[in-house]
C-alpha cells in the first residue's frame, strides 16, 4: 500500500493512488497542523490555535475532537497511520517519508550533504514537491509563520543550488534566472554575490562592477550600511581578475564550503516540554517583530533539570531550519574537571570548521570574533552554547546576522545578556507528574512500571519531577533488571538515604555531585546562606524569614537570594518568597550539617522559630484583642514582621500556616518545649476562624506533652484547657471533656479564679457540643458567676452571651433575650465583634424561634456580615447553615439552596463531615419545592 500526502499546496491525502476524501476546510486544516508536526505531541490548544487562529469557535475543543474524528475513519485505510491521542493531546504517527513537506527536507539535507554529482537530482525532486502556497486557504498566525519560514528555506535551497550550479560552470544558463532573483531580492548579497560572479565568468566583467556598485547603494540608502565583508572581497577578487573567481576546471569536491554539523545525538528517552519547545520555536517566529534580531534563547535551571536534553531535542526536530550547519560547544561552565572553556579555543573550532585553515585564525579574540561573523553573515544556521558560565564567555561566541539562531543552556540566569542582547530566558521547571511517570516507562517499559504501582509511585513522589533524579533511578534498574523496584523505593523513601540512591558511581549520573559542581561555585556567604536554607521548616521562605534565619538586614540578604536564584539553587515563584526542590534541600541540609558547628545550625533556627512565634502572637492580638496576652520572657532576637491591621494578619497566617505548622513540628522535635507552647497558643485563634479544627487538636497534643516536660502547673492548666476546647470543637467529645476536667482541676489546685471561669465556659461549650444544653447552662452559669467577681467586663460580656445563648436553646427565648442583649451592649462598649457576630447569632436564633422570620434573617445576615469580614469562615459556616431556615420558613427556596450550598462548601473544606451531612439533607429535602 502506498500512502502520500501533501501540505505543499492544497492539503490532500492518497492511498494506493486515489485521493482520500477528507471533508470540508477546516477539517483538512487540522490534518494539515499534524502532518506539519508528524510524530510530535501536540495539546489540543495547540491545535485549536494553529488550526483556527483566533478564529476558534465555541465549544473549540468539541468541534476539534469530531473533526479527529472523522479524519480517524477517513484515513483508517491507510497503514501504518493513526492519530493517537496522548496526555492531554494528540500525535500523527505516520512515516514521516509519505508528507511532502518532510520528504523536502530529507531531499535537500541529502543534497547538500551529498557530492556535486548526486546533488542536482535532490535539488530538482525537492523543487518539483512544491505544488503552491503551503496549506493553501489557511489563513492563522501560526501557518503564516511556517509559510515564511518555507519560502526562506526554499530561496536558501535555491540559492544552494545555484552554487552548486556555478561551481559546475553552469554560469552562463544561470544569468537570466539570478537577474529575476536579484530583482525580487535586492537586499540579498548573498543573490548579488551570486549573479556578480556569474557575470563575471561570463566575460561581463564591466557588469559585474556595476552591480556591486548598485547593490552597496541600496544598502546605503536603506539600511544605512555597507556591503557584508564576504561581498567587498568578492567585489576586490573581480576588481583584479583573481584566478579564484574563475571557472573552475574540473572542480574537486572539496571545494565545496564545509557545512559544520556538530550536534549530538539527540536524546533517547527525552519526554514532554511541550510548552518549552513551543516556546523555543516561537522565538524563532517572532524574528521578524523583532525587526530581524539574532535570536538568542537562554535555557536556564539548576543542574540535572534537562536543559541540554531540551536544547538538543529542539535543535535535531527543527534541523531542517539550520540547512547551513550546525554548530555546538560544551563551555563547560560548571565541569569539577577542568576550568571554563575559553571562548577563544570555542572560536577557533567553530573556525576549523568552517574550513579556515589554522595558520589563517587570528590571534585577537575580537578578530576571531570578526572573521567568525563574517563566514556566518546571511547563513541559516543553529549555534547551540551549552552549560555557559555567564555572559562574558558567550558574548565573543554570538553571531551578527539575524539568519543565525542561537540557544544557550546555563546554570546562571545570565541577566546581562537578556539585557544586553535581548536574550528570550526559559527557566525550566521539573516535569509534571504524567511527563514523569511517562519518562520512567520510557526507560524501564510499561509491563515493569505497572508490575509495582505502590513503589512505582513512591519513585515518582520523592524525585519529585527532577529529570535526573529519574534517570539515575531508571539506569540502576535498567542495569539490574532483576532488582525490584520496591527495593529503590525503600531507599529513596528514606530521606538519610535518598541521595545515596540517587547515585550510579558516575560523576554525571550522581545528583549529590551535579549539585555540587554549583554549590562549590557560590561565593562563601551565599554558600552560608543555601545551608541554612535548607534547614528552614516548610515548604518555602519569606525575605523577612531568610533575613532572620541567616542573620542578615532584610537589604543584604536580598542580594544572596538574588545570587542563589541566578544560580538557579532556589526559585522566587512570587515576589519576595522563595522556594527550594525537594532533593537540592536535602543536599544543602548536607552542607549545612558539614560545613556549619552544630551551635550556628542551632542559633539559625532558633532565631528563626522566634521570629514566626513574635510575628503570629502579635498577628494574634489583631485578630481576638481581648484574648489574654503571652508576654515572652528572653528579649527578642529576631525582628517580627509588623502589620498595618487586621487584614494584613489574617493575609501573613494564610499565607505562612504551612511554614508555622512545620516550625511547631521543629520545634517539637528539638525539644523546645516553651516554644511548642507558645506557638500552639498564637496559632488557635486563626485556626479556629480557618476551621484548621484537627491541626490544632495536634498542636495542643504536642503543647501538653511540652507543658509536661517544662514541670509548670500553670502551662499544664492551659494545655488541658486549650486541648479540650479543640478537640470540642473538633467533635472529640470524650476527650474534651477529660481534658477540661483537667484543666479545672489544675486551676483550682494553684488558685487560678481566672483560669477556673474560662475552663467553666468551655466546659459548658464542651456539654453543648454533645447536646446537653441543661449541663451546658449549668457550668455556663459557673462561669458567669466567677467573671462578676473578678471584675472583668469583657469576659463578663462574654460569659452572658454563652448563658443567653443557651436559655434560647433551652426554649426560654424571653429570658434568653435579655441575656443576649445585655451582653450585646458589653461587647460593643468594648468594640469587640466577634462578641457582637456571636450574640447577632444568638438573636437570630430567637427569633427564628419565636417566628419572627424577617427579623431573624436580618440578624443572621448582619452576623454573617461580621464573620466574613472578621474571616471567621467556620462561623460563617454555621451562620450559613442557620440562615437557610428563616429563608425555607418564608417560602425562599432558591436562597434557602443557595445559603445551604454554601455552608455545605465550608464544612467540607473545614472537613466538618458530619455537619456537611446534616445540611445536605435539608438541601435534599428542598429538592423539587418552588415559592
Amino acid at each position: 500500500m502506498t500512502v502520500e500526502f501533501r501540505v505543499l499546496g492544497p492539503v490532500e491525502a492518497w492511498v494506493d493512488g486515489r485521493q482520500v476524501e477528507l471533508g470540508h476546510a477546516r477539517q483538512r486544516w487540522v490534518l494539515a497542523v499534524l502532518l506539519i508536526e508528524a510524530n510530535q505531541w501536540l495539546s489540543a490548544d495547540q491545535l485549536l490555535d494553529r488550526a483556527w487562529g483566533e478564529r476558534i469557535p465555541g465549544g473549540g475543543r468539541a468541534t476539534l475532537y469530531g473533526y479527529l474524528s472523522r479524519l480517524r475513519r477517513a484515513l483508517h485505510t491507510a497503514d501504518e497511520v493513526r492519530i493517537a491521542r496522548r496526555v492531554g493531546g494528540y500525535e500523527l504517527v505516520v512515516d514521516e517519508d509519505t508528507v511532502d513537506l518532510h520528504r523536502l527536507r530529507r531531499l535537500l539535507a541529502n543534497a547538500r550533504a551529498g557530492d556535486d554529482d548526486r546533488a542536482p537530482a535532490f535539488f530538482q525532486e525537492a523543487f518539483g514537491l512544491w505544488r503552491g502556497d503551503v496549506c493553501t486557504g489557511l489563513d492563522t498566525p501560526w501557518i503564516n509563520t511556517v509559510r515564511a519560514d518555507l519560502d526562506q528555506q526554499r530561496l536558501a535551497a535555491e540559492l544552494d543550488h545555484v552554487d552548486l550550479r556555478l561551481r559546475v560552470g553552469q554560469h552562463t544558463g544561470l544569468l537570466s534566472d539570478l537577474t529575476a532573483l536579484a530583482v525580487a531580492h535586492p537586499l540579498d548579497e548573498r543573490v548579488a554575490g551570486q549573479l556578480m560572479l556569474a557575470l563575471y565568468r561570463s566575460g561581463r566583467q564591466a557588469e559585474a562592477l556595476q552591480h556591486y556598485d548598485q547593490a552597496r547603494r541600496r544598502l546605503a540608502e536603506e539600511l544605512g550600511t555597507d556591503p557584508s565583508p564576504v561581498l567587498q572581497r568578492l567585489h576586490q577578487l573581480i576588481l583584479t581578475a583573481d584566478s579564484t573567481v574563475t571557472v573552475p576546471t574540473n572542480p574537486p569536491k572539496s571545494a565545496r564550503s564545509p557545512m559544520p554539523r556538530q550536534l549530538p545525538a539527540s536524546p533517547r528517552f527525552f519526554t514532554g516540554r511541550a510548552g518549552e519547545l513551543a516556546a523555543l520555536t516561537d522565538a524563532m517566529a517572532a524574528r521578524v517583530d523583532a525587526g530581524g534580531t539574532v535570536v538568542i534563547s537562554a535555557i536556564g535551571g539548576t543542574g540535572g533539570i534537562g536543559k541540554t536534553w531540551l536544547a538538543l531535542h529542539w535543535a535535531h526536530v527543527n534541523v531542517h531550519r539550520f540547512p547551513d550547519g550546525q554548530f555546538f560547544v560544551n563551555l563547560r561552565g560548571f565541569d569539577p574537571t577542568s576550568h571554563p572553556l575559553d571562548p577563544a579555543v570555542a572560536l577557533r573550532g567553530f573556525l576549523n570548521a568552517l574550513g579556515v585553515e589554522p595558520a589563517a585564525i587570528p590571534q585577537e579574540l575580537d578578530a576571531q570574533t570578526a572573521l567568525y561573523r563574517s563566514l556566518i553573515a546571511d547563513k541559516r544556521m543553529l549555534v547551540l552554547l551549552d552549560n555557559a558560565l555567564d555572559t562574558a564567555q558567550v558574548t565573543p561566541l554570538l553571531p551578527g546576522s539575524p539568519t543565525v539562531t542561537v540557544v544557550i543552556t546555563s546554570r546562571n540566569t545570565l541577566p546581562a545578556l537578556i539585557t544586553s542582547h535581548g536574550a528570550r530566558p526559559l527557566a525550566l521547571d521539573v516535569l509534571t507528574d504524567d511527563e514523569a511517570r511517562q519518562l520512567l516507562s520510557t526507560h524501564l517499559g510499561a509491563d515493569r512500571v505497572a508490575a509495582e504501582p505502590h513503589a512505582v509511585a513512591d519513585l515518582l513522589q520523592h524525585c519529585a519531577g527532577f529529570p535526573l533524579a529519574l534517570g539515575i533511578i531508571a539506569a540502576r534498574a535498567t542495569t539490574d533488571p532483576a532488582l525490584p523496584l520496591a527495593t529503590l523505593a525503600a531507599e529513596i523513601r528514606d530521606s538519610a538515604t535518598r541521595l545515596d540512591a540517587l547515585d550510579t558511581g558516575e560523576l554525571p549520573a550522581s545528583l549529590r555531585a551535579v549539585f555540587s559542581w554549583s554549590y562549590h561555585a557560590l561565593p562563601p556567604d551565599a554558600a552560608r546562606a543555601f545551608g541554612l536554607l535548607g534547614l528552614a521548616p516548610g515548604p518555602d521562605i519569606s525575605l523577612p524569614a531568610a533575613a532572620n534565619l541567616t542573620a542578615r538586614p532584610t537589604q543584604r540578604i536580598r542580594p544572596l537570594m538574588r545570587e542563589l536564584e541566578t544560580a538557579h539553587l532556589i526559585d522566587q515563584p512570587v515576589p519576595g518568597r522563595y522556594r527550594m526542590h525537594d532533593l537540592l534541600r536535602l543536599y544543602a541540609t548536607e552542607q549545612a550539617n558539614t560545613d556549619q558547628s552544630d551551635d550556628v545550625r542551632d542559633t539559625a533556627l532558633r532565631r528563626l522559630v522566634d521570629f514566626y512565634l513574635r510575628t503570629a502572637l502579635a498577628g494574634d492580638r489583631l485578630l481576638a484583642p481581648h484574648r489574654p496576652a503571652i508576654h515572652l520572657k528572653q528579649p527578642p532576637d529576631c525582628h517580627r514582621q509588623p502589620f498595618p491591621d487586621h487584614t494584613a494578619a489574617f493575609t501573613w497566617f494564610d499565607t505562612e500556616h504551612l511554614n508555622l505548622q512545620a516550625t511547631h513540628h521543629l520545634a517539637t522535635t528539638l525539644g523546645w518545649h516553651q516554644a511548642v507552647g507558645h506557638l500552639s497558643w498564637a496559632l488557635t485563634t486563626f485556626r479556629e476562624l480557618r476551621g484548621h479544627l484537627h491541626d490544632n487538636v495536634a498542636a495542643w497534643r504536642a503543647g501538653l506533652a511540652a507543658a509536661d516536660n517544662l514541670a509548670d502547673p500553670a502551662a499544664r492548666h492551659l494545655a488541658h484547657q486549650q486541648l479540650g476546647h479543640a478537640c470540642a470543637r473538633a467533635g472529640r467529645h470524650e476527650e474534651a471533656l477529660h481534658h477540661l476536667g483537667r484543666a479545672l482541676a489544675l486551676a483550682e489546685d494553684i488558685g487560678d479564679r481566672p483560669g477556673q471561669a474560662h475552663t467553666y465556659g468551655l466546659l459548658g461549650w464542651a456539654w453543648e457540643q454533645r447536646g446537653e444544653d441543661r449541663r451546658a447552662l449549668e457550668h455556663a452559669t459557673q462561669a458567669l458567676n466567677l467573671y462578676q467577681t473578678l471584675d472583668n467586663p469583657v469576659w463578663k460580656a462574654h460569659s452572658l452571651s454563652q448563658v443567653g445563648w443557651l436559655q434560647a436553646r433551652l426554649g426560654d427565648y424571653d429570658l434568653a433575650r435579655v441575656s443576649v442583649e445585655a451582653a450585646l451592649a458589653g461587647v460593643r462598649s468594648h468594640r469587640n465583634r466577634h462578641g457582637e457576630a456571636r450574640n447577632l447569632d444568638s438573636l437570630g436564633l430567637i427569633a427564628y424561634q419565636t417566628g419572627q422570620y424577617i427579623l431573624a434573617l436580618d440578624y443572621y445576615q448582619q452576623a454573617l456580615t461580621l464573620h466574613r469580614d472578621l474571616g471567621n469562615s467556620c462561623e460563617e459556616a454555621d451562620i450559613l447553615d442557620r440562615l437557610g431556615h428563616p429563608h425555607s420558613a418564608l417560602g425562599h427556596y432558591e436562597q434557602a439552596r443557595a445559603a445551604w450550598h454554601q455552608a455545605v462548601g465550608l464544612y467540607q473544606a473545614q472537613h466538618r463531615t458530619e455537619d456537611a451531612a446534616r445540611v445536605q439533607h435539608e438541601l435534599d429535602a428542598l429538592r423539587g419545592r418552588t415559592p
